[in-house]
Order: C-alpha cells, then structure tokens, then sequence
C-alpha cells in the first residue's frame, strides 16, 4: 500500500509534458513562443502515445514511467537504455529499455576491484563511467553458465550522450546505489503480518465448533475416530495430536480430558495496536496514516493537512524522478526531432544555452484534490488576484490541466453556445402562436402596440 500509494500520487497515469520555451534567450515573441510550444507538444505525444517507444513494445511513455518509479520503490533504483531503432511507421527511433536493478551486477572478475561497486564503474576520480548489465537475471544463472555481462559507458566518448539513466534517490554522500524505499519499515512490517496471521488463526479457532465424547470409565466400545475411514479423520496423519475442525465430535480415550482455552477472539486491542504501529511506519516513510490506509475519520483541518504535508513528499519525490528519468528522455527525443527537421530550433546544436532554452519544460502529474472543492477554488481565485500565484499554477494544482488548453476548449464552447442559442432564439420569433403564424410587426398591422401580456 505504502508502495502503490506513493507511485499513484506521483506519477498516476503518467507526468505529461508542457514546454516552456525560454522565449527571452531564444529571442522571439510570446506568439511564436506558444506556437512552437503547441508543436513541440504535438510531436512528443505522437512519440509518447504508442508503444513505439518502447524498445519491447508493450507500454507507451506513461506507462514506462509508472513501471520505472515503481521498480526503483522496490529495489532501490531502476535502470533505463537509450537506444536507436528504426521501425516501420514511426517517426522516431528513440526506444526506452527498463534493465532491473537485479541485473546490475559486479562482474565475477572484478569483485575485488576497488572501483568497482555493485555493477557500477568509477574511475580514480570517482566519476561513474560504466555500468555492468547482467545478460539474465541473477537467479538464472544455474543453467547459463559461464554468467555474462555488458559494459554500458555512461556516456558517448564522442558525443557525450547519455546512454543509460540511473533512476535512484541518494541518501548518503558516496552512494552509488538506491537503497529499496521500505527498508527503514521492513521488519516492523513483517512483524506486523506476523502478529495479523497470528489474530486471524485465533479467531479462527475460537469460531471452531468442537464437541469432545469423555468416558468415566473403560470401554470395548470403538473410538469415534476410529470408526470413520482414514482419510476423513481429525488427524489420521499424527496419533499423538487432536485437530478442531467446524463441526468436529472428537472421542477422547479412557482418562483423557479436554481442557478448553479461551483465546478470547476477536481482540479488543487488535485494531489500536495495528493503527499505533501504522502511524510509526507512515511517519518513517513521510505518508500520513489517513493516506496509508485511505481512511479519513478526522475533521476537515486534520485531513487537509495530512493531504498537504503528504503531497510536499510527492512533489519531491516527482522532482527527483523527472531529473532522472522524464527529462533526459525528453531532451534525447527533442534533440532527434530537431535533427530530424520535425521541430525549426535554430542554433539547437551550436550552444547549449540555446538547447536548454528550447529544452525548458514543466512535467505535470495527477492534482492534490479538493475536500472542499469550494474553499479552495475561492482560495485558488484569491491567490491570483493578490498576484501571490498565476491562473496557470492554480489550474495545474487544481486539477492538473493545462490553462492554455482550457481557455482555448472554453472558447470554443461559447462559440458553439452562441451559435446554438442564436438558432434557438430564431426559431421561437418564427414559431406559429394559436395555430397561426406570429408578426412580428409591433403593431401587428393595425397601427396599434401589443398588449403587453400577449407579447
């Protein structure tokens, strides 16, 4: 839960880009700024929507990124390639290859090298150089032996292109590797689980209905047990052991008694002590508890700033995923349509002041929400008059649209109004009254005005 909770409110049904050209460097109007933005946009969805970009070809953009964050939950980090493929009826060549974090390993001839750590390579200065791909996965390697690996430079010698992203969040100074994000909770989570299954079983028992036959004194009779075939006994498997089962009637032997155990089930305590050890695991991962188990019992205030302090961890969290992972993509793919001709940058490639100018774009993601839907939009309409925000931000944080967009669908819907009530208001002026058709001369004719109830 803590896992999906945090991948659903980061990165939800994908962070969808929205450029925003740096239009003072690059020298040219807000209009031509916009235009080129609207293009931009186009062409990256064209790239984005089909699975294309997929060097497997099962998930579109969106999709790879909620697989990416999830994996790099998981295990710590997540790795991505960058290659080139040509296929028939895409326009771009640029694939995204997702690599487990398990499959980055230290080759077996270098595990006493000191530059090297968990499948990645430094040189003397401490620059990451290389990374080493398992061709299989670790626990495939029983019957594909000898083990294999793939060098991947960091980046081009040539070019300086990135040929593989790290997708990890750094926690200690010298860290080459993620850290899997339940690690601070894990053994309170498994002790949790322990303690539920234990509840669980107990309750279970206690709803056992059992009934035990005890002889005061010997007996030739047979043994109810006895009497029924093997395999339908209580336990035909162990003589020394007696199992309940819903219904059973068990006969004791000569001397035997049966001494009940009240395990006194269901708990009273069972749901505090499991909210009190919840709240300790929300703390650690920096999720409130209401969001943890999606349960909101507390008042409007207490709600709206678990939600706040809540989605101040996912906007960091989203901030580091799209330095990592969204971003560079984007650059990669700008940079092919630019080379391409499918997008005029001029001066892309000759200064890289200009490419990031052109490369400048927001990532947006699925909104906080509203408890109260009306208070925050009059807040929202408050910040943007005082000019403490723009109709821009508020319309991202509110409901994680794009304002642009929606002025344009606005205008388009009162254009289609007016046209629809102008051809309403037509057809009543010409409508037959009474069966006869209505002149609209005010004095019908007869040079005097209308009553005014008439009209």
């Amino acid at each position: 839960a803590a896992v999906k909770r945090l991948r659903t409110n980061a990165v939800g049904t994908g962070l969808h880009l929205k450029s925003t050209i740096n239009e003072e460097i690059l020298g040219i109007s807000s209009e031509e700024a916009r235009a080129l933005e609207e293009t931009i946009e186009r062409e990256f969805a064209h790239w984005a929507n089909s699975t294309n970009c997929d060097l497997e070809r099962l998930d579109n953009f969106y999709q790879l990124q909620q697989l990416a964050l999830l994996n790099a939950l998981l295990s710590g980090d997540s790795f991505a390639l960058m290659s080139t493929t040509k296929r028939t009826g895409s326009i771009y060549d640029l694939r995204i290859s997702l690599i487990e974090a398990d499959r980055v390993t230290t080759p077996d001839n270098e595990t006493v090298n000191p530059l090297f750590c968990e499948g990645i390579e430094k040189n003397t200065e401490g620059e990451v150089v290389a990374y080493h791909i398992s061709k299989f996965h670790p626990l495939s390697f029983a019957d594909r032996e000898p083990r294999e690996w793939v060098r991947v430079q960091a980046y081009g010698e040539k070019t300086g292109r990135r040929n593989i992203l790290h997708v990890m969040n750094r926690e200690r100074i010298g860290q080459v590797r993620g850290v899997p994000f339940l690690s601070p909770v894990i053994e309170a989570i498994k002790q949790l689980g322990r303690y539920t299954e234990a509840e669980i079983l107990a309750a279970v028992i206690n709803g056992l209905f059992t009934v035990f036959i005890e002889k005061e004194s010997a007996s030739d009779d047979m043994a109810f047990g006895e009497s029924i075939p093997e395999e339908l006994q209580v336990d035909a498997q162990d003589e020394n052991s007696i199992e309940l089962a819903p219904g059973a009637v068990i006969d004791l032997g000569e001397g035997e008694k049966a001494n009940m155990v009240n395990p006194g089930r269901p708990n009273p305590n069972f749901d505090p002590f499991v909210m009190a050890v919840i709240k300790q695991i929300g703390a650690a991962l920096e999720i409130p508890y209401e969001l943890l188990i999606m349960a909101f019992n507390s008042n409007y205030s207490a709600s709206r700033a678990a939600i706040l302090e809540f989605f101040k961890t996912i906007k960091m969290y989203r901030a580091w995923f799209v330095a990592d992972f969204c971003q560079p993509i984007y650059i990669e793919w700008l940079s092919e349509a630019v080379a391409k001709g499918r997008i005029n940058a001029p001066g892309f490639f000759a200064d890289p002041i200009i490419k990031d100018a052109y490369c400048s774009a927001e990532w947006n993601g699925p909104s906080a929400g509203q408890l109260d839907p009306k208070k925050e939009v009059e807040a929202a309409e408050l910040r943007v008059q005082c000019g403490f925000s723009t109709r821009e931000r508020e319309t991202t944080e509110l409901t994680g649209t794009d304002f642009y967009k929606n002025v344009k669908q606005r205008k388009r819907e009162e254009e289609l109004l007016k046209e629809v009530n102008g051809s309403a208001k037509k057809t009543m002026a010409t409508a037959p009254v009474g069966g006869k058709e209505s002149d609209t001369d005010p004095d019908n004719g007869t040079g005097e005005e209308e009553d005014e109830t008439e009209e």
